[in-house]
């Protein structure tokens, strides 16, 4: 089962209809950087995201529709309640990327980038990088904490940031068209899908179909919890619902998988909790 970063039950809780219990909740493989830096940092904020993922039946009061979640991450951007974003390139990205044998000078991108430093290490390795942004409070930090300087100008609906090999389309990723983004060989996906609840996850990938070139790559990094009783020969194979997704337009590999036990840092007498960090590679049919 695919994890989320926000749910209802935060929905909630930012309008103020319940308590605020944390906020220290993770995109998708990013867990795998605080697990290199910090075990116990890392088992907390699984611990947290489980702890208010559980709690979701009890507060949801439907589906999320994307305005709803629109104004969810603006708000949290706008309130600088941004824990979830990660101070180091994701070690995933920077190990495996190179499995991809993409050409110098290739085009990356990076839906609902946030401000994300893995941006800055795919310039690094000689890549174009654009990605498409909803907070302008987002894409002004991403510029401003690495020391870039950006030209801005109106394109349609977007506003566009760019400076040298990095540029950012700040907008609704949902109204984005081809002729916005332009040709591209690679998506970035560390934590787009993840970020959006389950029921818009379809309309994300459906978007996604409609821009990508039939010669792109998707590079995809999950954290997905085990099923109850479920093998590790099953906890080690290819999500359902990223076979439920992406099937039908792509070719799914999965590259990489690990395993990691994690106890519950309230009840460490409990037995520890089964994750599995995983990396995708999937390619138009």
């Amino acid at each position: 089962m695919l994890k989320r970063v926000f749910n209802q039950y935060q929905l909630n809780a930012i309008m103020g209809s319940i308590p605020v219990i944390a906020f220290s909740i993770l995109h998708t493989a990013s867990h795998k950087v605080l697990c290199l830096l910090d075990q116990n940092i890392f088992l907390t904020h699984n611990y947290f995201m489980r702890k208010i993922s559980n709690s979701e039946n009890l507060a949801a009061t439907g589906p999320v529709h994307i305005g709803q979640d629109n104004h969810l991450w603006l708000k949290f951007w706008r309130d600088q309640r941004t824990d979830f974003h990660q101070p180091v390139v994701n070690p995933l990205l920077s190990k495996f990327w190179s499995s991809l044998e993409l050409v110098h000078g290739s085009r990356v991108f990076v839906p609902l980038c946030g401000k994300s430093l893995d941006m800055t290490w795919l310039a690094q390795q000689g890549h174009e990088v654009v990605g498409v942004e909803l907070s302008p409070v987002a894409v002004e930090d991403f510029f401003r904490e690495n020391g870039l300087q950006p030209v801005q100008r109106r394109m349609g609906q977007f506003t566009l940031w760019n400076d040298g090999k990095i540029s950012i389309l700040c907008g609704d990723y949902f109204a984005l068209t081809r002729a916005d983004i332009g040709e591209f060989d690679t998506v970035y996906d560390r934590a787009a899908l993840t970020a959006l609840p389950e029921n818009i996850r379809d309309q994300y990938v459906a978007q996604l179909r409609r821009l990508v070139p039939n010669t792109a790559k998707v590079f995809l990094l999950t954290v997905e919890d085990a099923a109850e009783n479920a093998t590790m020969k099953q906890a080690n194979g290819v999500d359902e619902e990223i076979k439920t997704l992406y099937s039908a337009g792509f070719e799914i590999d999965l590259a990489y998988v690990e395993s990691v036990f994690e106890l519950d840092p309230e009840a460490p007498e409990l037995p520890a909790r089964r994750a599995e960090y995983k990396v995708y590679r999937l390619c138009t049919r």
